[in-house]
């Protein structure tokens, strides 16, 4: 057999996932009933945070909606999906006979169902079917055979997680987060509640947009996409750009749906990737999205959104000096492109306007906005070692120690 030449833009493949999307007002009454029925359960459990529960009207909506096919609740995931909490979760929907789990939040919330469901219904031992980092090997997911209950997730935010299939929880007593992955964790349906979605404080729905919003604009610039992904990757952009900042200034439905659906065009354009090569090797400037989550499952203060805003500039101009073309994209977009600028000219505008972008609209740009003590940089440096979607295994510890250490003082 030929070796497939993944450079190629017009070689690849795509996969796509048996999923079904309501989004509207009452979209909870109108149809999750009938998602529930479709799917063939009898006893459907839902869980969601403690803010969910005490703050908004969905939970009870829910109840309400499902009658007879209601099997109970879990109230108490936490940030960053903690093991502890997960485990409780588990618990309690074993308890309630569940055969199909109904996740009602955000990323926290979403990820912690995925692995509710894992721990239902593998029989291995929680720490043994994680994610394994082998010392000098790389990183390995072990294989999750058995059948899963049917998830709905009801989104309450434009988070990427709304539709994947990795989840990571957060566990003080590991020097890692526990990673697991199972695509039979992915949603079977998806409700974009309008109520629910404007239930969401606007600085929650904000920390995740602007993630999302970051993402799209360096997206412009990638390189060696498939026609798939290109698609997915412009419309992205289109709607982050009209909605970002309108849904700041006005606060309505509209732009928050544009961002769901960002948010979920840009879980289509890894499926649509060639085994996501597309995607890591056409960047123009390095991520942080180790760093970042290290950040932000240390403290609960930082949200991901404000740990990627923190370090989002530093990781620019510490990057190689970009190609031309695809500078002048993204400085366009950004609107800090001058005619005669050089590709390293362009690199510094593009620092400087995402940190003036980012402290507009109330976000921060440096690593002590956040609060984080200078002296817990070592330990953050650590945690970035295991995070597989950053570092499968294949980098050098110490260099990627030392890597993190230098990004810190820089963005400090």
């Amino acid at each position: 057999m030929a070796v497939k030449d993944f450079s190629d833009p017009y070689t690849f493949a795509a996969r796509s996932f048996d999923w079904r999307l309501h989004c509207g007002e009452e979209a909870i009454e109108n149809r999750l009933k009938e998602e529930v029925i479709r799917l063939g359960a009898k006893r459907a459990f839902a869980i969601c945070s403690p803010s969910i529960k005490s703050k908004t009207r969905s939970m009870e909506r829910i109840k309400d909606t499902l009658g007879p096919l209601w099997a109970g609740e879990f109230t108490g995931i936490e940030i960053d999906s903690t093991y502890k909490s997960v485990v409780a979760a588990t618990e309690a929907a074993r308890a309630a006979g569940a055969d199909l789990l109904i996740s009602v939040g955000a990323g926290s919330v979403v990820v912690a169902v995925r692995v509710v469901d894992i721990f239902l219904c593998e029989q291995g031992d929680h720490f043994e079917i994680m994610t394994q980092y082998p010392e000098g090997k790389p990183a390995f997911s072990p294989r999750l055979n058995a059948p899963k209950l049917p998830i709905i997730n009801v989104v309450t935010t434009p988070t990427g997680a709304m539709n994947r299939a990795g989840s990571g929880l957060a566990n003080p007593d590991l020097d890692q987060r526990m990673e697991y992955f199972d695509p039979k964790t992915r949603p079977a349906s998806l409700i974009w509640d309008h109520e629910a979605i404007m239930s969401t404080p606007l600085n929650v729905i904000r920390s995740t947009a602007t993630t999302l919003f970051s993402g799209a604009i360096m997206g412009a610039a990638e390189t060696k996409m498939n026609p798939l992904v290109e698609a997915d990757r412009t419309h992205i952009l289109r709607l982050a750009k009209r909605s970002y900042l309108k849904m700041i200034e006005e606060d309505s439905i509209g732009p928050r749906v544009d961002l769901f659906t960002a948010a979920l065009l840009g879980n289509r354009a890894q499926d649509d990737a060639t085994q996501g090569i597309q995607e890591r090797g056409g960047r123009t400037f390095a991520g942080n999205y180790a760093l970042s989550t290290a950040m932000h499952i240390r403290y609960a203060n930082v949200w991901q959104g404000e740990a990627n805003t923190s370090l989002a500039a530093t990781m620019v101009r510490r990057s190689p000096v970009p190609d031309e073309e695809p500078a002048r994209r993204i400085a366009e977009e950004l609107e800090v492109y001058k005619p005669g600028m050089t590709p390293r000219d362009m690199q510094m505008a593009i620092a400087d306007g995402l940190e003036a972008f980012y402290t507009r609209v109330g976000m921060p740009v440096r690593v002590r906005d956040l609060g984080i003590p200078r002296e817990d940089f070592p330990t953050l440096a650590k945690e970035t070692i295991k995070v597989f979607n950053a570092n499968a295994g294949m980098r050098d510890p110490e260099k990627q120690y030392q890597d993190a250490l230098e990004v810190l003082e820089q963005a400090y």
